[in-house]
């Protein structure tokens, strides 16, 4: 009976190999091992000031259970992401975990995340397991990305209230949905549909000098490393748009 050369086991062996590494490292559901502290002094939800720019809204989105992020922040880009962080001492941490939005820009001893309160407590499995979470202040952790879902809330322009009408815009974006990252925002007039990019002044807040006047449309990139694409709202931002205002874009992202 012939044998296959040693040389062709050599090969299937790398090829199964490099298969295996391909996999690794494109498994967008896998956990990544790292740490997670919580914010010092602070009350149980997030903070009004963090550099993502969100203002109160960014203490108060999704419950309070979000996060500032250290190399997850990624320049700003990571605003708005959402993660399931879950601490890994089986005495106290539940398998679920928390999932967190990131609203800020931050680190303490090694962390990947610096949580709320109520989100490093909602990993525990039972309220005194909160806090002996708490009491320890750092914990192992392990986390993934998942998919941002807001029910019954469209994604929604708020126009800063440094902006100077109608000189200068500057605005976020709320309910960020889906599992994509918003890599460009373009302007556009819906008089002549003459579209310009944006500038992400930090973290969230995308802003123009001499917009144009008349009702505003405004186009988002959702990107990952697999795909990317516009998204078009369905509601325009008003002519006489307002330093402080909201407006509903009509659109939701899955």
């Amino acid at each position: 009976m012939a044998f296959p050369h040693p040389s062709l086991y050599f090969l299937f062996a790398t090829f199964l190999l490099m298969q295996t590494l391909g996999d690794a490292a494109t498994c967008s559901d896998c956990f990544t091992q790292s740490r997670a502290a919580y914010y010092p002094n602070s009350d149980e939800k997030g903070t009004e000031t963090g550099e993502c720019g969100f203002g109160t809204f960014g203490a108060t989105i999704n419950g309070g259970d979000v996060s500032a992020a250290s190399d997850l922040y990624r320049n700003g880009v990571g605003c708005g992401a959402c993660y399931q962080v879950r601490c890994t001492d089986s005495n106290h941490c539940s398998d679920k975990g928390v999932t967190v939005v990131i609203t800020d820009h931050g680190s303490s001893d090694r962390t990947d995340f610096i949580l709320s309160r109520r989100a490093f407590g909602q990993m525990a499995q039972t309220t005194d397991a909160a806090a002996s979470l708490l009491a320890l202040g750092v914990v192992d952790i392990e986390y993934r990305r998942v998919p941002c879902s807001y029910p019954n809330k469209n994604i929604t322009f708020k126009i800063d209230e440094n902006s100077n009408y109608p000189y200068y815009l500057a605005f976020v974006i709320w309910y960020q949905q889906g599992k994509k990252d918003v890599t460009a925002v373009q302007l556009c007039e819906t008089q002549n549909f003459g579209c310009k990019l944006l500038d992400r002044t930090y973290g969230a807040v995308w802003t123009t000098t001499s917009p144009p006047s008349g009702p505003l449309l405004i186009r988002m990139l959702f990107s990952d490393d697999d795909d990317e694409n516009w998204v078009v709202p369905v509601n325009n931002i008003p002519g006489d748009w307002k330093p402080g205002n909201t407006y509903d874009s009509g659109v939701q992202v899955n």
